[in-house]
This record gives C-alpha cells, sequence and structure tokens, in this order.
C-alpha cells in the first residue's frame, strides 16, 4: 500500500496499521448503542496495572502507527497517563477515545499532549443538544462534548469527530454537515452502525440510504475544510474511487484495511479480537504473545484474504480496496465473510 504523509506504508500480513486497546469498560455514559456494554464500574478482571506496562512494551513491539486508547471511557483508569507515556517513550503514536464527562472537561488537556496523546476522537451522534444527549443517555452531554473539542484543539491536539450513522440519526445529516462546517475538526468519521453490543439490526439505514449518505459525502468533498473518512463504511472508498474514474476529486490516502486487515482490538481483558466490532476472539495478551496471534492466527489470516470474501464481495473488483464490514456481515448473518449487507453495488463481473 501506498504510504500516508503522516504514516510509513505497513504489510498488513505482518503488524496493523491501527490497534484499537480498550483499557477499562468503566464508563459514565449509557449510549444507545454502545459496543462495549460500558458499565459504571471497572470489570474486575481488567488488566492490572502491571499487566497494562507490558502489553503497552508488547504494542510496541508490533509497531503499528496507530495505538487509540479506547473504552468505555479510558479516562476512567487512573493510570491512563501511565500508559500514554509508557506508550510515548516506547515510539508509539497516541489517539485517545474518552467519553464527554465532566471528568474529561476538568482534565489538563495540555497535559494529555505533553504526556503523548497527538489526538482525540469525540463522538457527536446528535447534531443537537436534545438529540445527543438523547443518544447518549446522559444530559449535558452535547456541551461537554463541544468543549472538550474546543479544549483539545486549544491544546494543539487533532481532533476527530465520530458519528454513528444509523436510521434514526439519518434525518440529521445536513445539521451534522453544519455542525462540522462551524467546528472544523481535523477528521469528521461517520461510523455505520454495526448489531453488537447495545445496537441492533432495527436501527440498520439501508443499502439505499448509505450510498445516497456516501455519494453526498463525495460531492462535498472539495468544499468542506476538513477530511472526511468512515467506520465500518468500507465502500465509501468504492464511491471515492468511481468519482475519480468520472472526472472528480482524486482520493488522498486511502487505507484499505477492515476488521483483522490492518486492524487490531484488545479487550479490557486481554482478549484480541479483529476489532472492537467484530467480537471473535484469537487469545488472550495473558497467555499469547500478540504479534504471533495477529500474524497467524486462521481468524486474522482468513479476514486479510482479499478472495476469500463471500458472496458479491468476494467477486467485486473493488474488494482490495474496500472488502465490507466483516463485522456487520457476522453481526446480521452469523458469517463473517459474507457479503457486506448494507452496500447495493453490483460488481462487473455479475452484471448481465
Amino acid at each position: 500500500m501506498a504510504a500516508h504523509p503522516h504514516f510509513p506504508a505497513v504489510d498488513f500480513a505482518e503488524r496493523p496499521f491501527i490497534l484499537f486497546w480498550e483499557v477499562t469498560r468503566a464508563c459514565a455514559l449509557a449510549c444507545r448503542h454502545c459496543r462495549a456494554v460500558a458499565q459504571p464500574q471497572a470489570h474486575p478482571d481488567e488488566l492490572t496495572h502491571e499487566e497494562a506496562m507490558a502489553l503497552v512494551d508488547k504494542i510496541a513491539e508490533l509497531a503499528p502507527p496507530m495505538l487509540v486508547l479506547t473504552g468505555g471511557d479510558p479516562m476512567m483508569r487512573r493510570d491512563i497517563f501511565d500508559i500514554i507515556t509508557r506508550a510515548t517513550k516506547r515510539g508509539l503514536r497516541v489517539a485517545l477515545s474518552p467519553a464527554a464527562t465532566n471528568r474529561l472537561v476538568n482534565a489538563d488537556f495540555a497535559a494529555l499532549r505533553a504526556a503523548g496523546v497527538v489526538s482525540m476522537s469525540l463522538s457527536l451522534d446528535g447534531a443537537t443538544q436534545e438529540s445527543h444527549d438523547r443518544f447518549r443517555g446522559v444530559p449535558h452531554t452535547f456541551e461537554r462534548t463541544l468543549q472538550a473539542a474546543r479544549a483539545a484543539m486549544a491544546a494543539g491536539i487533532q481532533l476527530q469527530v465520530n458519528t454513528t450513522l444509523a436510521k434514526s440519526t439519518l434525518g440529521e445529516m445536513d445539521a451534522f454537515i453544519e455542525l462540522m462546517r462551524e467546528l472544523k475538526p481535523d477528521v469528521w468519521s461517520v461510523f455505520v452502525l454495526v448489531p453488537t453490543g447495545r445496537a441492533t439490526q432495527d436501527d440498520l439505514p439501508s443499502a439505499e440510504e448509505l450510498e445516497q449518505t456516501w455519494q453526498r459525502l463525495q460531492s462535498l468533498r472539495s468544499e468542506l475544510p476538513f477530511a472526511i473518512k468512515t467506520t465500518e463504511g468500507h465502500h465509501y472508498r468504492r464511491v471515492l474511487m468511481q468519482a475519480a474514474k468520472q472526472g472528480g476529486q482524486p482520493p488522498r490516502h486511502l487505507i484499505p484495511t477492515r476488521d483483522g486487515k490492518g486492524v487490531l482490538f484488545i479487550s479490557h481483558t486481554g482478549e484480541v479480537q479483529p476489532s472492537g466490532f467484530l467480537p471473535l476472539t484469537a487469545g488472550n495478551v495473558r497467555t499469547d504473545d500478540l504479534a504471533t496471534l495477529y500474524r497467524t492466527h486462521p481468524i486474522f489470516v482468513q479476514l486479510r484474504d482479499d478472495d476469500a470474501l463471500g458472496g458479491k464481495c468476494g467477486k467485486c473488483e473493488y474488494r482490495k480496496l474496500c472488502g465490507g464490514s466483516r463485522a456487520r456481515a457476522f453481526g446480521t448473518c452469523g458469517d463473517m465473510m459474507a457479503a457486506e449487507p448494507l452496500c447495493n453495488y453490483i460488481p462487473a463481473a455479475l452484471r448481465g
């Protein structure tokens, strides 16, 4: 793959491009579609301080270009600064994905930056205070998110705003776009719902609605003051490539990751999985070698095989760039290699 200007080229068979570590499931929020089914208190079996420090060293050996500390709410771990500092000293580029609580708003953002946090992702799943707070399950979360976003940018931390795209949020897309124009994050990440955790299939958008959204975002790229990426919405890359072939703005720095292919997830109890949305466990960092699991476990090996994709995904000319959401395929039909259920594109090989 071509190198991104901020990252080296990565052989996905050797190391992930991005590693998500769920340092805790403790969180003060009660979000409607929480992947982690987060709880107010830490799990009694979450990795200890000593285990966390040892894991940082193992992650450093694997050398992913990006380490994302997530949760739950990573700020609920008492040793979060120790984890950030050690990871930074070991040469890792650290991103933080906290919950918008009073704990975060009152945090020292300059200290987070000094410890090594280079980017922060915050969630806005409603374009208004009413809709966002309803989604997050706690009053005043919207205003805290905006306050934290501005504090992060003021401290020199790159800001990514995550927005869940679900049937219940599609109607706010115009308002979301205007909110992003006002906030001006570095990246707007549109996450397509995966039925896992508290999320159900009932709130999935349709393939047609999703395609219309991708076309809309593609058409806006040149005029928006921030980058747009998708999470579990890999077929947006196909839309970008199609537009480029028709004379549109060429996409920059497309990194063809997906669950298990350039993506690795470690749970709060040390379980190693393809992503936080694909709950298939290959092993545990307490008993297994992290790098060996990623490189050789059959789950990961199969997920990295573009030609092993099932249904129309396996026939699609965009399968190496896209490949669909393996998590959503598993969540909807129990087969991680099945066709992406929210894509209405017909591959050239299957057209009459």
